[in-house]
């Protein structure tokens, strides 16, 4: 959101723009008072307009009315060291949607302008979109190339943003492209305060009129400057503008991935049917169920799976109960289109792995996941 801070204060302007900073919101500071706002919110078209100092006076609240009724989409908060009764019913009148005290904590404004926001989307009629993370318990278990392929196909029908947040030695962008990214998330990162719908889109790499890819760092360094709130932001800001959010999260749990995590509808573990799969899955399930992941939160994909020594069952006895989906092993021609930079279903559309991925794509943009648990089964074959 686009927020426009109007304050006679240097030093308020300062302390409340570095909350809008952490916020993620993109911030207009203007020193002054409120005679301010209808050039503001006219030259700046901000989303929501902060005004401090406007508290006595319902003679003040002409300008609020103008707003209302020539821009009724910015919603107008109002800083007061104090306020009558009657000064905040006529308020309310006139189409501000909060007051809040003055000095404002951090903790308030936030509260505040998530309230906003939330209304905004209710009002618009926009639900955020889904979010799968995707994570291996071993290197070479096959998330990224899950993740990948799963975006493609979902980016036939509805808008789609892959994350790569393996920040230091993330590929995902070459599994469906052969260039180098323009920009990554570090460069997000770094320009945390413009970030806004507009700015996320032209950071993210673009392969088609649905489909984008925000890339990890190209030097593992720059993932040092990529912090959890950052993440979280990020992956918010997607969840409102695109249908699904895909993250290819890695194996590292640290802060940034945890924020990652937190914001996901449904967490898939990746991992090849091995001892040393099995070993590090039931890590990663101790490790989820530590952070407070629930098994309906969590489910397990086996990949490359095959009729062998270690089944469905040897895996249920070993981590419990929990769903459990297999992916068909198809090395050779898996490999060919990871090799190529092209999604297998380009390459193999007849593929029975390209054929679930499919499948279950047109599930997911036919209904909500909640309401037919088995549809994964459906992308990654049937449990044995």
């Amino acid at each position: 959101m686009k927020v426009a801070l109007i304050s006679p204060s240097p030093e308020h302007l300062q302390q409340l723009g570095s909350v809008l900073h952490t916020c993620a919101h993109q911030s207009v500071l203007v020193e002054g008072g409120k005679s301010k706002m209808r050039e503001v919110v006219e030259c700046e078209r901000p989303d929501i307009v902060i005004v401090e100092g406007m508290c006595c006076d319902p003679a003040e609240l002409t300008q609020v009315e103008y707003l209302s009724a020539h821009h009724p989409n910015v919603a107008v908060v109002l800083l007061c060291a104090s306020a009558s009764p009657e000064f905040l019913i006529n308020s309310m009148r006139a189409g501000v949607r909060e007051v809040l005290p003055c000095p404002v904590s951090a903790i308030a404004l936030q509260s505040a302008l998530e309230r906003i926001v939330t209304r905004m989307r209710i009002s618009q009629g926009k639900a955020d979109g889904r979010v799968f993370a995707f994570i291996g318990c071993k290197g070479g278990a096959g998330a990224t190339f899950l993740a990948t392929n799963l975006a493609a196909e979902l980016a036939t029908r509805r808008s789609v943003l892959l994350m790569d947040l393996n920040l230091q030695f993330g590929d995902a962008l070459s599994f469906l492209h052969d260039g180098a990214p323009a920009s990554t998330l570090a460069d997000v990162a770094r320009e945390i305060g413009r970030l806004d719908a507009s700015f996320l889109a032209s950071s993210a790499t673009r392969l088609g009129p649905r489909l984008s890819i925000l890339a990890a760092p190209e030097d593992p360094a720059q993932s040092m400057e990529i912090k959890p709130d950052h993440i979280e932001a990020v992956v918010s800001l997607a969840a409102a503008n695109y249908d699904f959010v895909l993250m290819d999260v890695g194996r590292t749990i640290d802060g940034t991935s945890v924020k990652a995590l937190d914001r996901a509808d449904k967490i898939f573990i990746v991992m090849q049917p091995s001892v040393p799969g099995v070993r590090n899955a039931k890590k990663l399930l101790l490790a989820f169920r530590a952070l407070g992941y629930g098994n309906e939160r969590v489910e397990l994909i086996v990949n490359r799976f095959e009729r062998a020594d270690i089944g469905v069952a040897d895996i249920e006895r070993a981590l419990g109960k929990l769903t459990i989906h297999t992916v068909p092993n198809s090395y050779r021609q898996v490999t060919a289109a990871i090799n190529q930079g092209d999604p297998l279903a380009l390459a193999a559309r007849s593929n029975p792995v390209s054929r679930n991925l499919a499948d279950f794509a047109r599930g997911l943009t036919e209904e909500p996941l909640a309401k037919s648990p088995g549809l994964f089964g459906r992308l990654l074959g049937r449990a044995a």
